[in-house]
């Protein structure tokens, strides 16, 4: 993508971020003890997860620690857990399972989030882009498919992220970026279910660019020079 066409911007991502990891107890949680786990607990988690995502760059290296920790397995976070035991097609995903291509997807996002100016947005939009998958993953006629997973998966994000924070402006454009996320592929195909005009009511063109970009090219095998002007192209139609 042309740095003209990502403008860049200074702002302080970590201004950005709806709850801080020093006033994590100021965050309201619908969540219940029926639900299992124990709530401040898992705000503190939350709270540590996002610092980690936005601040490093390789968000992956601290990612993967979780996977050992028991309340990782836990109410909300189980959601994201499950992305490791859910497989996906070898010939669009060679990396491995989602949860592998989630890994490479947020680190390839913190490369390029500060040309957005919601970098926090970008970042967990990219580490919930397939939260959906779990739900809609099937094995049909000998292929693995997740038909509606962005769908899906916006629906989740919303509910993961309402367990923690009260910014439902900041929630909506989060899931609104993963309910589009795959508009890349179908406004650039000419696809009749390519619904640019609302889909840019509710998201910038820039923003899903560059969440478009940090998934598609967060993967093995791919084409980058080919990725890029599959990006540059939805851009231009995003401006038409």
């Amino acid at each position: 993508m042309k740095q003209r066409e990502w403008k860049k911007t200074n702002k302080d991502y970590n201004k950005e971020s709806r709850i801080s990891s020093k006033s994590y107890k100021t965050a309201t949680s619908p969540r219940t003890e029926s639900q299992g786990g124990d709530k401040e607990q898992a705000d503190r988690l939350f709270c540590e997860l996002e610092h980690e995502l936005i601040t490093r760059e390789k968000p992956s290296l601290y990612l993967n620690t979780l996977l050992s920790r028991p309340e990782f397995y836990q109410y909300p976070f189980s959601m994201l857990s499950s992305l490791e035991k859910t497989e996906q097609s070898p010939k669009y995903h060679p990396e491995g399972n989602v949860w592998i291509h989630t890994m490479m997807v947020v680190d390839v996002a913190a490369t390029v989030k500060e040309k957005s100016e919601k970098p926090t947005a970008i970042m967990w939009a990219a580490l919930l882009h397939d939260i959906g998958k779990p739900e809609t993953t099937r094995f049909r006629k000998g292929r693995i498919t997740s038909y509606d997973h962005d769908r899906v998966g916006a629906e989740l994000a919303d509910k993961f992220l309402s367990e923690f924070i009260t910014d439902r402006e900041f929630i909506r454009y989060v899931c609104s970026l993963i309910r589009w996320h795959m508009m890349i592929l179908y406004v650039n195909k000419d696809l009749p279910f390519g619904d640019l005009k609302t889909m840019l009511s509710e998201v910038r063109g820039e923003d899903l660019a560059i969440l478009g970009w940090s998934d598609r090219t967060g993967r093995t095998g791919i084409d980058v020079n080919a990725e890029r002007e599959a990006i540059e192209l939805f851009y231009k139609k995003t401006k038409i």
